[in-house]
């Protein structure tokens, strides 16, 4: 059963976001339905694994879906390009929501969300302070914070952030910005450079292959602009403000990217009372992304866990 899709964007501060809101297949205009808004990982876009695989999912079992692209990045405006400052990031998903509410089959006291990599601790930091949202589900997800003080700076944060410091004033005074790549440019390349890590082998098997690839899935970052996520922590008064029911979905087999240590400390520091910790045995990080088995054991579990509290 397919889809039906509408392009659309909304309103950030002075610049829109392009997004894909995903409709059931019997949709009703005037009929209210609950609501879920999609974040992507870090790097990615809204077509892939936010969009095309849980929006898509969700939305075949009854839901409206958003899925946007953050700004700075894919279709949506903001400049320069390829910023990934998380308290941004945190807004977007308020914005998708301002968006939501506004339509009339959207009913705004049944909002959810869910994010994937990146996109999934963005989505617990956005619910501690926005009470729209009534339930939340990460997949893989990821503290950002926490990964670029680690192991995208190399276990040397001050460092990185001398390094970013020269880099923005550079760029301030005239010279040309600095965009990295978070991947190598393919497998091989990887493991010629003596790279082991599952999941950076298999994100750049999913990112710079067919697989996954997507024209605005740029997988890259302003280098001197990163410095902003150094101090932020997306679980941050979790035992405090995170009161909201909640899924954390992971695969057992741990790399680099930290996401099944990340979804044991956000599970056990929640302070929801409703919360569930899914486990899928012998699978990674990138399995949860697409690959059909591991998806449908994800969504044997939100699309009952969302039922019920949407």
């Amino acid at each position: 059963m397919s889809n039906s899709i509408e392009h659309v964007s909304f309103p950030n501060f002075g610049w829109d976001n392009a997004a894909d809101i995903y409709l059931p297949a019997d949709f009703d205009p005037g009929k209210r339905y609950p609501a879920i808004v999609s974040t992507h990982p870090i790097g990615s876009c809204k077509e892939q694994t936010s969009g095309n695989i849980y929006a898509a999912g969700l939305a075949r079992a009854g839901f409206v879906v958003i899925a946007f692209d953050a700004s700075f990045q894919g279709a949506s405006g903001g400049q320069p390009r390829f910023i990934e400052d998380p308290a941004t990031r945190v807004s977007d998903i308020r914005f998708a929501i301002d968006y939501l509410v506004t339509l009339p089959y959207v009913d705004p006291e049944r909002i959810g969300a869910i994010g994937v990599c990146g996109g999934g601790g963005y989505t617990i930091q956005a619910a501690m302070t926005d009470y729209r949202i009534k339930a939340l589900a990460s997949i893989t997800g990821v503290n950002f914070g926490r990964l670029i003080r680690e192991g995208f700076s190399n276990f040397d944060p001050v460092s990185a952030l001398h390094a970013m410091a020269k880099q923005r004033t550079a760029e301030a005074r005239g010279e040309a910005r600095h965009v990295i790549d978070y991947l190598p440019a393919s497998v091989a390349e990887a493991q010629q450079n003596g790279i082991s890590d599952i999941d950076v082998l298999e994100a750049t098997e999913y990112y710079k292959t067919a697989r996954g690839q997507q024209p605005n899935g740029a997988t890259s970052g302003l280098f001197s602009f990163n410095s902003a996520a150094f101090g932020w922590d997306a679980f941050l008064q979790a035992e405090v403000l995170l009161t909201q029911p909640l899924m954390v979905v992971v695969g057992d087999k741990p790399g680099g990217f930290g996401a099944y240590r990340d979804g044991l400390e956000i599970h056990g520091r929640a302070a929801s009372r409703d919360k569930h910790l899914v486990v899928a045995e012998g699978r990674s990080h990138y399995d949860l992304y697409d690959r059909a088995e591991t998806v449908a054991l994800a969504m044997a579990q939100l699309v009952p866990f969302f039922q019920q509290h949407l």
